[in-house]
């Protein structure tokens, strides 16, 4: 009876089975920056119009507190999604830029810097303004939109024994491969069918679960270097060219072989992810071997 040959360099019959369906929500992720951060742009467009007829101070000091509400509104949103996506994964670097601590800044700025708009209007003369009260109300604002909204993550996470220099190459790597599903995504969305661009959305989460993986054991780098740069940036021309055909004649052949395409790039990313992960764990046996080996020679033995 025939045998399937078997040796060194013949491939990995576990790389050539195929790859269990993603379901519809698979990889979904509900946006952080949802309608509590969204409702933070809502007081800057009631300040614009009550500053109009203000004369000139009272107009520019109104519009200027208004500017550094939404720059918070805007700095909490994307801080937000930073925190979101600090947590998201198992070895990351602090935000380089705290975000939600200078959204909570502004925001206090902005609170006074209208509560002074008020007692100026209100007062008289100059020297009857006082600055008890916009400095209670900004300290005020900038202690509730921390407590609201908590602050940065201010420390690495699963960074201790990890080069440094290698995460970086690792950082920098993962960054220019989500530069180029970014471009995929912006490309396919020319093509105007939402099938489409949820079979490349499954393809990226085949794509993110290698990112992952490089990143939590920057030893893989050199492995998954090929399918960070080359891989990918032909996915992305390829979805290019696609996009551009399909928007214009709907061609269903093009369709096909785009589909056949992203087929065998999951396929293949998702073998490599899976083939990191058992040298991982074949390391990590070896390791245990090795110190079992090293109690049982200073006498340790388990019962």
């Amino acid at each position: 009876m025939a045998q399937r040959y078997g040796g060194k360099y013949s491939p990995d019959p576990e790389d050539e089975r195929p790859l269990p369906e993603r379901g519809q929500f698979d990889g979904a992720r509900v946006d952080p920056a949802g309608a509590r951060s969204n409702v933070m742009f809502i007081p800057p467009i009631p300040l614009v119009f009550l500053s109009l007829n203000d004369g000139a101070i009272g107009m520019t000091m109104g519009l200027v507190a208004a500017g550094l509400l939404t720059a918070a509104a805007l700095l909490l949103r994307e801080g937000l999604r930073a925190e979101a996506a600090y947590k998201a994964r198992r070895v990351a670097r602090r935000p380089a830029f705290p975000r939600k601590i200078f959204a909570s800044i502004l925001t206090g700025l902005g609170v006074g810097l209208a509560a002074y708009r008020n007692e100026y209007l209100d007062a008289e003369t100059a020297s009857q303004v006082s600055l008890v009260a916009p400095l209670l109300f900004g300290l005020a604002g900038t202690a509730l939109h921390s407590i609201a909204f908590g602050v940065d993550p201010l420390k690495d996470k699963g960074m201790e024994g990890v080069d440094t220099f290698q995460q970086s190459r690792v950082a920098r790597a993962v960054g220019g491969a989500e530069v180029m599903l970014a471009e995929m995504s912006d490309a396919i969305a020319r093509a105007g069918d939402r099938r489409i661009e949820a079979r490349v959305e499954r393809f990226q989460d085949t794509a993110r679960d290698l990112f992952r993986t490089v990143e939590e054991d920057p030893r893989d780098l050199t492995g998954a270097r090929k399918y960070l740069t080359v891989y990918l940036r032909g996915a992305r021309d390829a979805t290019v060219k696609f996009a551009d055909i399909y928007s214009r004649t709907r061609d269903a052949q093009a369709l096909a072989h785009y589909s056949e395409l992203l087929d065998d790039l999951e396929q293949n990313f998702a073998a490599r992810t899976r083939k990191m992960l058992l040298d991982d764990r074949s390391d990590l046996t070896v390791e245990i071997d090795v110190l079992r080996d090293r109690l049982q020679r200073e006498g340790v033995r388990s019962e």
